[in-house]
């Protein structure tokens, strides 16, 4: 059994992620970390350090100040830390090398295997497809939404790049750019609006064609119940930086 610490558990994840926990006899919420204490039978703090539970592992869907702390309670407490956070500086970036020499921490900007399965297929797109077709990432999502472009599509143009000689240079706006297209180059878009969960598109634009490849989450179910995964296939591993790629071939 794999005891969990949500951070941010009052929140719209947070809601999800018990629902689905409670439907499986793998994994248990032991507590909460929210500005808002009601959680039912559920004990929530404002901290992890005011949380007297103990547990094996932190999911983390919350804010990127809140993550550094997640990291280092985690460090400090021997405990696996699950990343699910987006936005995410530089700082904290290097702060989740550097806990993982320490404990296991899984981080994705995705925790969709849908969204992770198109990673690898981009990837053997633009090996076959080359300079003769140009990229573009469409990301949409819901208005209360902050960072843009999305991580995942970040993520997504990252993988592209790790499967090609010469990297892509990302390029996020046009609008006062009066030039010609450059081949080297994977233009991402952002739209925000209603209550969009998450859509993605790649766009692979040749001569008299256009290949897309897409992923589009119904809700945020797909999420959690990656999450929750993560959480149990971290609970038993050693020290070490994980991500989705891990969890996939362990499922294999």
């Amino acid at each position: 059994m794999t005891n969990i610490i949500i951070q941010g558990i009052n929140g719209r994840m947070g809601k999800v992620l018990c629902e689905l926990i409670a439907n499986r006899d793998d994994c248990k919420v032991v507590g909460g970390v929210d500005i808002s204490s009601y959680s039912g039978a559920i004990p929530v703090a404002a901290s992890l350090e005011e949380l007297a539970v103990k547990a094996d592992v932190v999911i983390d869907f919350s804010t990127p100040n809140a993550t550094k702390s997640a990291l280092k309670y985690c460090e400090k407490h021997n405990m696996g830390c699950v990343v699910c956070t987006t936005g995410l500086d530089e700082e904290c970036e290097e702060l989740i090398h550097q806990v993982s020499n320490s404990v296991p921490v899984f981080k994705s900007a995705n925790m969709s295997m849908g969204i992770n399965l198109l990673a690898e297929l981009a990837q053997k797109a633009v090996q076959a497809l080359g300079l003769d077709y140009d990229i573009e990432i469409v990301e949409k999502h819901h208005h209360n939404k902050l960072d843009a472009p999305s991580g995942t599509a970040l993520l997504l143009a990252d993988e592209i790049n790790k499967a090609v000689d010469e990297p892509y240079h990302y390029v996020y706006d046009r609008h006062s750019v009066r030039q010609k297209r450059n081949p080297h180059e994977i233009g991402l878009h952002a739209i925000r609006g209603g209550s969009i969960v998450g859509d993605h598109e790649i766009l692979f634009c040749g001569p008299d064609e256009v290949i897309t490849l897409s992923h589009s989450a119904g809700s945020r179910t797909v999420f959690a119940n990656g999450a929750v995964n993560a959480a149990v296939f971290l609970s038993n591993k050693q020290n070490g930086l994980y991500n989705m790629k891990d969890l996939m071939k362990s499922l294999l």
